[in-house]
């Protein structure tokens, strides 16, 4: 799908699980983005929170952790809207300040 955004030309968000391997699958997809010209606007994560494993993708990818979406159980429409709100900078999605 790399060559649809790229033609696209639009932000992306780059969605990381917070599970074992996801350092280097998310570096490679932060190069990947990056050697195409792909604007990325950061990096939402998906899962239990791992704050090293988060702090090290931020780090090296030098790019900002817009914020974390934990397994919702249920999932509904309210647990998602919540869990959106109380973990997520949706200002800076929007491309605010």
């Amino acid at each position: 799908f790399i060559d649809i955004f790229e033609q696209w030309r639009l932000p992306v968000i780059l969605c990381a699980r917070t599970a074992l391997g996801t350092i280097n699958h998310t570096l490679l997809s932060i190069e990947a983005l990056r050697a195409r010209s792909i604007p990325l606007i950061g990096i939402a994560f998906m899962g239990e929170e791992v704050a090293d494993t988060q702090r090290t993708i931020v780090e090296f990818g030098g790019v900002p952790q817009l914020g974390r979406l934990p397994h919702l159980g249920p999932l509904t429409g309210e647990t998602l809207r919540d869990a959106m709100i109380s973990g997520f900078d949706l200002a800076m999605i929007a491309g605010g300040d």
